[in-house]
């Protein structure tokens, strides 16, 4: 049974990291360039969002390599891969990412010149951030794609042997309403024990607390999905409860923050509310999308394929409009809102007259033949 659902996930938690990235233009954080005014308050609903945009991105991704698995080889697999996540990295390395560095280093006064002055003799040497070579928000495909190849032994296993003994677990764990949660434990450790010694960095190399705790949601994916029916029943009937347990885990985690001061027992503190926060909103996620969203459409048919160019697009397209519009006297809301429509509208510009309709440029984003992709189960544009 195809899960429309996911795909609708997929398409609605991409299109919220445009939203998410414009607003990291406006809030204290460090990002690549920044509003002239900062609004410390913006990063509460930025808080919000940014416990789970990222883990369910690596579920779903588990969860379309399940189904994915399920008609193909694992030489297959990894040949198809390798195509939809490498290509589409060295391609936005090469023409996609260098802008955001060419506006970053105009803003900083760190050069000087027309984006073709900076592009290519420039924009390749050395690694960012002291030099200008990156990946950027692209990071997110070399994780991907080390998971799934790393992982293919252990999910042929679990493919081929469905009465395995973890299996059989999570089998236990699914079917009642917080059995799932068992499986915070080994966030929790990495949360605990392992993030206050690993920078996040997004470099793949050294960047050991994202390995781990990415992977472990990447496998999750993978796991929950493989009970089939006994995990969208548990989620579906339960979603409510999982939405009181996240409005609390939130409330808890951001409460702690404001009434304490770091220390060792914070942060172990914290971790229990973080992880339970954003796993619960996770299941929210799930199980409101089962209730509302597994049907098809003529809209998710579109939307489904143009995400993943519209993710490869949107940064450029955000810092290029930030940098212009940094020192406008706008406002929060107008600036913000010339932004989010600038930057959908200019994706979906370049995707649908520069992307879409020519089948050479296809694979540059991620995108099969034309034809061939029209005949693709729609689940497996969840792949990634």
């Amino acid at each position: 049974m195809r899960r429309y659902d996911l795909d609708w996930l997929r398409v609605i938690v991409f299109g919220l990291l445009i939203f998410y990235h414009v607003g990291m233009f406006f809030v204290p954080w460090g990002w690549h360039i920044k509003n002239d005014i900062i609004y410390p308050n913006l990063r509460w609903p930025m808080l919000f969002v940014n416990q789970w945009r990222l883990p369910i991105l690596f579920v779903i991704s588990g969860m379309g390599t399940f189904y994915a698995l399920s008609k193909r080889s694992g030489g297959a697999f990894a040949k198809e891969r390798i195509a939809r996540l490498l290509i589409p990295l060295i391609a936005g390395i090469i023409l996609i990412v260098p802008p955001q560095v060419y506006f970053e280093r105009l803003d900083k006064g760190q050069f000087s010149g027309g984006y073709f002055d900076f592009w290519p003799s420039e924009a390749f040497i050395g690694v960012y951030p002291e030099g200008n070579f990156s990946w950027h928000h692209l990071w997110f495909l070399p994780y991907l794609l080390l998971f799934s190849l790393v992982l293919i032994p252990v999910f042929l296993y679990l493919r081929d042997h469905p009465q395995a003994g973890i299996l059989r677990g999570m089998r236990k764990l699914a079917a009642t309403p917080f059995g799932l949660f068992w499986l915070v434990i080994p966030l929790y450790i990495w949360e605990s024990l392992v993030e206050p010694f690993f920078e996040s960095t997004h470099a793949l190399v050294g960047d050991w607390f994202n390995i781990i705790n990415f992977i472990t949601f990447f496998f999750y994916g993978f796991l929950v999905v493989s009970v089939r029916e006994i995990f969208w029943k548990t989620v579906l009937e339960n979603r409510r409860k999982y939405l009181y347990l996240g409005f609390v885990g939130f409330t808890l985690m951001v409460g702690l923050r404001q009434l304490y001061e770091d220390s060792v027992l914070v942060h172990f503190v914290e971790a229990v509310f973080k992880v339970i926060n954003l796993w619960a909103w996770i299941l929210v996620l799930f199980g409101y999308a089962a209730a509302y969203l597994n049907k098809p459409s003529a809209q998710l048919t579109y939307a489904n394929e143009a995400v993943y160019p519209f993710y490869i697009l949107h940064q450029t397209i955000t810092v290029a409009l930030g940098y212009y519009l940094m020192h406008a006297d706008l406002g929060l809301f107008v600036k913000f809102s010339l932004m989010s429509i600038g930057t959908f509208g200019i994706a979906w510009l370049i995707y649908e007259f520069g992307i879409r309709r020519w089948n050479w440029v296809r694979p540059l984003f991620g995108l099969k033949g034309k034809f061939k992709e029209l005949k693709i189960n729609s689940l497996e544009g969840s792949r990634i």
